[in-house]
């Protein structure tokens, strides 16, 4: 543990690759990468940052929490919405730098600001398109839930 992180330090990557401490890996910015997804379905509903504390505040309380990159701010999801994750199982990947959140989301089940389930609504298809064209996304089938606007 450091003075700004109440994770243990880093060790060997035998250790982190094998081992039973969890050593998260922060980047340069203080942050991992952390994905949510729906603890009953397996669909992927987020990708988010956490710095330390968001992730320290999401192991003790079973709810997750976020940092926000462009409020710069850390963020109870659903604190506003209602739409609380809670944490079913947490996992992290064989380097420690990813954080991965099987969650239960509370109200209408909204992960989205856009108003959707899911932030991965749009599809990108494959192939590049002719005649200098912008790649096109196509829609996947989801509906806006009630209530909902952007940002």
């Amino acid at each position: 543990m450091t003075p700004t992180s109440p994770f243990t330090e880093r060790g060997s990557v035998n250790e982190i690759e094998e081992g039973g401490v969890f050593m998260p890996k922060f980047g340069h910015d203080g942050l991992i990468a952390a994905v949510a997804t729906d603890a009953k379905t397996g669909d992927l509903l987020m990708v988010a940052w956490m710095n330390a504390e968001a992730l320290a505040r999401t192991i003790a309380t079973g709810e997750a929490w976020y940092w926000s990159r462009s409020r710069n701010a850390l963020w109870h999801k659903g604190d506003t919405s209602g739409q609380i994750q809670t944490v079913v199982e947490l996992r992290t990947d064989c380097d420690q730098d990813t954080i991965w959140l099987k969650v239960e989301v509370a109200g209408d089940g909204g992960c989205c600001h856009a108003g959707y389930r899911s932030c991965f609504y749009r599809r990108v298809p494959q192939g590049m398109p002719e005649n200098g064209e912008p790649v096109r996304l196509e829609p996947v089938g989801a509906k806006k839930l009630a209530g909902h606007s952007t940002k």
